[in-house]
């Protein structure tokens, strides 16, 4: 069993799979803080200085306060800026995902239009034969 996990993370694809999850962590990182440092400001000013992320409804009589960090310790919240915030990081990230797939699929396209076409293989050896018996009769 030692020997059989041993053969299964060695193979290429489990390591192409964990720099991939890698990856993809320090990549939803950098679009996270593109859309809270960069994206949300804009958004927020174009709307009169609105910050998404502290948009909530209090579930508890308890909450009156005007940030979300402070509503959070006075009771339950309904944040639902948090959420436009994060499927604004999903949308952003999706769209990011379809330009790179979109990228490699331009250049496999590119490549195989450059590839030459595969020269015909002879035919076998019988069929030549009697192709060479047919001109021959052709030719009496």
């Amino acid at each position: 069993m030692l020997k059989e996990f041993q053969e299964f993370i060695s193979k290429g694809n489990v390591m192409d799979l964990a720099v991939g999850v890698i990856i993809g962590a320090a990549f939803g990182r950098i679009v996270d803080s593109l859309v809270n440092d960069i994206i949300m400001p804009i958004v927020g000013a174009i709307f009169g200085g609105l910050d998404f992320n502290n948009y909530f409804f209090g579930l508890s009589s308890n909450v009156h306060s005007g940030t979300l960090a402070e509503a959070k310790k006075e009771g339950a919240v309904f944040a639902y800026g948090s959420f436009i915030t994060v499927v604004l990081n999903f949308l952003i990230l999706a769209f990011i995902i379809f330009l790179m797939v979109k990228a490699v699929n331009n250049l496999r396209r590119r490549l195989e239009a450059e590839k030459p076409a595969p020269a015909a293989a002879p035919p076998p050896a019988d069929v030549q034969l009697l192709t060479e018996i047919r001109d021959l009769l052709a030719s009496r």
